[in-house]
């Protein structure tokens, strides 16, 4: 008889800890058995900021699925949202002269780079690096080159890192819980896998999510999560800006919009509808006119999302980008989604597609099939089971 040793993974978003306990299936799958949604405390801008309400909240919430479950807990997994990550990128070389690479050659450069990322960066936490790119006499190639004979390789690792006091800050929570944190995974990084796993063979790409309030850009490359960054403003601008320029209330505008149907032809002249204006002061608005705001701040948002970002420097300069767009507010996405079609259409170099939230099921078993077996790019998977032979062997590197 199979032992009773279910799982806890808590996902760490902006607003709320989502805590999800199950067990795994005979087909590698994971069986949620328990889940619970809870409003965040003690956090302000991507810190702990009040140890006791985040110790309390956790503390808590963990022992009521435990005496759900009848079982206690000795490890998490935590998947965070709401940490700020840096990333490096480097490339170690090794000249060959006509000899093999070897996996010593391999071993030092990973040594060397990884030394040195954590010798600069004393400050941070490394809590994923990626096999980026192989090359072998300058061309590029997918899999580890070892036995390979050639005159020169190299080899991009990709590092993702937390701020080292915000490591020791949960690392101190969780085990004032009596619980061990056994890995820490990005959640751009388990979002983005999924992504290549049901598009495969797509490994490069960009991704946005658009909150109300916050937002995000992560860009995938070859497997590796290479950049992400935050953004504390989403779908609220658009209603903030329409509110400045029409002086009218927020839930007026809200209304307003939810009128109007923004994909189809809007007469010039038409005004807004009275009946919106019950038990308010009826203003005359044309319709085009919240249009045309409306399309004025998405525009400006992507732009600073990924036109005129000064950290995606390479993006104007590719042909054929892919871009994925979540949008959080599902009534926004109808509502704005021919504009947006419409400003990704005039960039030629784009291939633009709107993608549905990854659910948290979707999420926790991706999550917990890279815990098992690791990540075909990740550099020091952590594995407990099947091992691939590139698992064994970054194991033997960082160990």
């Amino acid at each position: 008889m199979k032992n009773y040793s279910p799982k806890l993974f808590i996902l760490m978003n902006h607003t709320e800890y989502v805590f999800v306990a199950g067990e795994e299936t005979e087909t590698n799958n994971f069986k949620i058995i328990y889940k619970s949604n809870v409003p965040m405390q003690g956090f302000d801008e991507y810190k702990i900021t009040n140890f006791d309400l985040v110790f309390n909240d956790l503390k808590k919430n963990v022992y009521l699925i435990e005496q759900k479950l009848n079982f206690t807990f000795k490890d998490i997994v935590l998947v965070i949202d709401n940490f700020k990550c840096s990333f490096i990128n480097l490339t170690g070389f090794k000249k060959l002269n006509g000899s093999q690479v070897l996996k010593e050659d391999i071993i030092y450069i990973l040594n060397s780079l990884k030394s040195y990322v954590s010798e600069t960066e004393e400050k941070k936490k490394i809590i994923h690096i990626f096999n980026s790119k192989y090359s072998l006499d300058k061309k590029n190639i997918v899999n580890l080159p070892i036995g390979l004979y050639g005159d020169f390789y190299s080899h991009e690792l990709s590092f993702c890192l937390i701020n080292d006091n915000d490591y020791k800050n949960l690392n101190n929570i969780f085990g004032k819980c009596n619980l061990k944190i056994t890995k820490i995974l990005s959640k751009s990084f388990i979002e983005a896998s999924h992504i290549n796993n049901i598009n495969s063979p797509l490994d490069t790409f960009y991704k946005i999510n658009i909150n109300e309030n916050k937002s995000k850009i992560f860009h995938f490359e070859n497997s590796s999560l290479k950049f992400e960054q935050n953004f504390n403003f989403g779908s609220n601008l658009i209603i903030q800006d329409i509110c400045k320029v029409t002086s009218l209330k927020k839930d007026i505008v809200e209304k307003i919009i939810n009128s109007i149907n923004f994909n189809q032809n809007i007469i010039e002249d038409e005004l807004i509808d009275k009946k919106i204006f019950v038990n308010n002061i009826y203003t005359k608005i044309k319709k085009k006119l919240i249009l045309e705001i409306a399309e004025a701040r998405i525009r400006e948002l992507l732009e600073k999302f990924i036109f005129k970002n000064v950290n995606l420097s390479l993006f104007n300069k590719k042909k054929d980008n892919i871009v994925f767009v979540t949008i959080n507010d599902m009534h926004h996405y109808k509502c704005f989604k021919s504009i947006y079609d419409s400003i990704f259409s005039e960039n030629e170099k784009i291939k633009f597609s709107f993608k549905k939230n990854t659910t948290i099921e979707e999420l926790i078993n991706n999550v917990n099939k890279i815990v098992h077996f690791g990540w075909k790019r990740e550099a020091i998977p952590l594995t407990f089971q099947k091992k691939s032979m590139i698992a064994k062997l970054f194991e033997i590197l960082f160990n």
